[in-house]
């Protein structure tokens, strides 16, 4: 069985709940499954590593996850537009993957969560899509044939999934953003068989 590695970064939970809802779409498609990895937390200074597994959660990303899989998805919460600083801190250490093209040709997704409806969505997905374009994947979004993107109310876009937390950071999706999740996960898993 295939897989596609659903990555991410979650501080308050929603971005892993979003994560768990893309792999459940993963799921639906015949002969796919998504594996869940997350990246650590930064510090401006670090004395030691952490863990290769956390306390919680899907484990840490390993270099042969990437290998290994057939697609990715990534997921971050938005920080002033622009995903978190864990996760720019490990794409940024991909030099050898680059070199060696170990993500061209593959399907790739991404996904975020903001505390507000206008809290830079759009823009965080657009900034987590450029460092897979350099690594030669092939880009998937959500697209308008998809009928809640043209009615949700709360998180959505054409550029990937997306979850509204809330001034109360409620790290539960929407049933309208846990779908529009789940058909983002089933888009790069069906491309990533079809390419198969």
């Amino acid at each position: 069985m295939a897989e596609i590695l659903v990555l991410y970064y979650s501080r308050g939970g929603s971005v892993a709940r979003l994560a768990r809802q893309v792999a459940r779409g993963v799921g639906e498609v015949e002969g796919m499954s998504a594996r869940l990895r997350s990246v650590p937390p930064v510090a401006a200074v670090t004395t030691i590593a952490e863990p290769p597994v956390p306390d919680e959660g899907a484990p840490y990303v390993e270099p042969r996850d990437l290998d290994e899989c057939a697609g990715l998805l990534i997921g971050s919460p938005t920080r002033f537009g622009n995903m978190a600083a864990p996760l720019k801190h490990w794409l940024d250490g991909l030099g050898a993957q680059w070199a060696s093209g170990t993500l061209v040709d593959k399907p790739a997704g991404v996904f975020t969560s903001t505390a507000s409806m206008h809290g830079g969505q759009e823009a965080t997905l657009l900034t987590m899509m450029i460092p897979l374009l350099h690594h030669g994947c092939l880009l998937a979004g959500i697209p308008y044939t998809e009928p809640l993107l043209s009615s949700t109310k709360t998180g959505g876009t054409p550029y990937g999934a997306s979850h509204v937390a809330g001034p109360d950071n409620d790290p539960q999706p929407s049933e309208e953003e846990a779908r529009l999740a789940r058909a983002l996960g089933r888009r790069v898993a069906s491309m990533a068989a079809r390419l198969a």
